[in-house]
């Protein structure tokens, strides 16, 4: 009878754990969804329109040349223009690549391209830094 208190006790100690991680999860998600929403609200503040399209400017860095030309193929394939770079300064290594294209700037658009590239940066060993754009870039 004790074992079966051993383990639901163990049970819930994993429910718990499961639902701390789901937390910070969300947290760090919604991190992310508020930064590109505020850079959203800016551009409208400065006179942006949502039915512009706008040059916009994502940047990346991957570890290695095998990594920034895989992820260059794959974006190249979307129609977006890419240039490369190695990384240099005090601790800088690898690779940063930056790409471009029109798009219309929403807010449920950029925060979905952003888990999409905050994905494809993981899978080749790097991350997503984020976007830009100026709204006299037309």
């Amino acid at each position: 009878m004790q074992w079966i208190y051993v383990v639901l006790v163990l049970i819930a100690l994993l429910a718990v754990v499961r639902v701390v991680l789901a937390l910070r999860k969300a947290r760090a998600q919604s991190t992310h969804d508020d930064w590109d929403e505020r850079l959203v609200k800016n551009l409208r503040a400065a006179g942006g329109n949502s039915f512009t399209p706008y040059e916009v400017d994502f940047f990346f860095g991957v570890p290695d040349e095998a990594a920034v030309a895989s992820l260059r193929v794959e974006l190249e394939s979307e129609g977006f223009a890419i240039d490369t770079r190695i990384m240099s300064g005090e601790g800088a290594s690898g690779y940063s690549l930056h790409a471009r294209k029109h798009l219309r700037i929403s807010v449920t658009e950029m925060q979905g391209l952003s888990q999409r590239f905050r994905a494809l940066a993981l899978r080749y060993g790097g991350y997503y830094d984020g976007w830009m754009t100026d709204p006299s870039r037309k």
